[in-house]
Formats: C-alpha cells, sequence, structure tokens
C-alpha cells in the first residue's frame, strides 16, 4: 500500500504542510513512522480522511483548490467500482469530488486502487484519469 509524508497528504488535500501537521497532531488521521524515521499516512487512511473533510468542512478558510488552466485536479482514488467491462473511479482533490466512468481494462491498467495518488483531467464532459 502507497504511504505519504505530511507534505504530499497536504498537497492531495489542498492544505499546507503545518495544517496536515496539525490534524495528525491532534490524531485526525493516523501516521506512522516509515523505516527512514519520516512520519506518513497509509493510503487508504488518507482517502478515507479526504472523504471526511470533504463531507464535513475542515474548520479552516484556508483550502485552495486545485485547479489549472488544463483543468487538473491532483488527488487521492478514494472508491474504484468494477463491474464486467465498466468501471467508476472516484477522487477527492483538495474540495473536490471527481468521478469517472471508464473501462474496467484501463482502471487495471492504470492499477488503481483507493489510497493511490491520480491526477483527474477533465475537458467539457470526460474526466481522464492519470497517475504518477
Amino acid at each position: 500500500m502507497q504511504s505519504y509524508t505530511i507534505g504530499q497528504a497536504a498537497r492531495l488535500l489542498g492544505v499546507s504542510p503545518d495544517t496536515a501537521r496539525r490534524w495528525a497532531d491532534a490524531g485526525r488521521v493516523a501516521t506512522h513512522r516509515d523505516e527512514s524515521g519520516r512520519r506518513v499516512i497509509d493510503g487508504k487512511d488518507l482517502a478515507a480522511f479526504s472523504v471526511e473533510l470533504a463531507r464535513g468542512g475542515t474548520g479552516e478558510d484556508d483550502v485552495p483548490s486545485y485547479t489549472s488552466a488544463r483543468n487538473a485536479f491532483a488527488g487521492i482514488v478514494t472508491a474504484v467500482k468494477l463491474g464486467d467491462v465498466a468501471a467508476q473511479v472516484e477522487i477527492q482533490a483538495g474540495p473536490h469530488r471527481l468521478v469517472s466512468l471508464l473501462t474496467r481494462e484501463a482502471v487495471e491498467e492504470l492499477g488503481l486502487e483507493v489510497g493511490m495518488e491520480a491526477t483527474a483531467r477533465v475537458k467539457s464532459t470526460n474526466v481522464h484519469i492519470d497517475r504518477p
């Protein structure tokens, strides 16, 4: 399972590293130390926390949105629903929840699973997903 440093988690949540650190210190999201001694968050825990933030807000007013001229939303995969042919992938990008319908084959080829980093690219009514 992929893990994220406090800085990486902050970027995916759309907040400053100090805010993410305060949330971790307050026990709002679980952390542990990796083999290098860095404090990290498991991808599944971060995905669940990002959904919680989107539903209940952060209690802070400094949450920027992640959008660019190319409409790219960097975030974390929070749900993957596979059908026989089609699939549905949800990404939480800061305060934004994006849902993409794509083929099962595309999801499997990208290796998408809850807790991993991904970028949703929105063009017109289509949402495309990239992963680093």
